[in-house]
């Protein structure tokens, strides 16, 4: 049976409490492991950590993920796991991110129906398929992430970025919370946030800090003074 009451719990602490999202990547982490990596955004004060692991086998993977539970609970931190499910349900995460060639989101509700759902989209048609299923209240999505905004190497092929004012293209499609990921940089935040952005994830702008912990918190301050200004006007 599904307990409405832990999704509910998840996705309030995801409204209201994110503000930087940062996503692991080891190596583009300046050699340091993602354990270390987790403890330095930890302590920078972040809300909800991604773990996204392409090269580990699948034993050393859960072993990680454990590892990001136990710390990010101790945080009262949310936990998000890369595409995978199996990963993701053994480690007992809050939630999985999902790209639009990985699982279906409908299929993973089925399996994980108290989990937060991500979904990538990377144009405006997908962000319209959302709001389509919303308005049949069969949308099986708990937020999706616009981008990428900006020139990004973190991902290897990537020739076409959407820009900043894709936000407002895509946002009017759906009502569901949104991410916007994809080279962004401490100087973009402000931007971002007038243009309706609330939660910032990124992978470089803190992997590749010198003070990973310094930075998480610059960025989230960042993105806190700027939400301020848009409220205060």
């Amino acid at each position: 049976m599904k307990d409405t009451s832990r999704y509910a719990q998840r996705m309030q602490q995801f409204v209201e409490r994110v503000d930087i999202y940062p996503v692991s990547c080891e190596r583009l982490a300046g050699g340091r492991s993602d354990r270390e990596w987790l403890g330095a955004v930890l302590a920078g004060g972040a809300r909800i950590v991604q773990l996204r692991d392409k090269g580990s086998s699948d034993r050393e993977l859960l072993a990680k993920a454990h590892y990001f539970r136990r710390k990010t609970r101790e945080a009262g931190a949310l936990f998000i796991v890369n595409d995978r499910l199996d990963i993701a349900l053994l480690s007992k995460a809050d939630g999985i991110h999902l790209g639009q060639n990985d699982l279906p989101p409908e299929a993973v509700r089925s399996l994980a129906p108290d989990m937060i759902i991500g979904l990538s989209c990377n144009t405006e048609e997908q962000a319209r398929q959302l709001g389509l299923l919303e308005q049949q209240g069969a949308c099986p999505v708990s937020y999706y992430n616009i981008g990428p905004l900006y020139a990004t190497g973190t991902k290897e092929g990537l020739v076409r970025f959407l820009g900043p004012d894709a936000i407002e293209c895509f946002s009017r499609h759906s009502r569901l919370p949104f991410t916007v990921m994809g080279g962004i940089k401490a100087e973009h935040i402000d931007v971002l946030v007038r243009l309706g952005a609330r939660c910032i994830a990124v992978v470089t702008a803190i992997s590749q800090a010198k003070d990973i912990t310094c930075e998480t918190s610059q960025l989230r301050e960042r993105i806190i003074e700027a939400r301020s200004r848009q409220i205060n006007g």
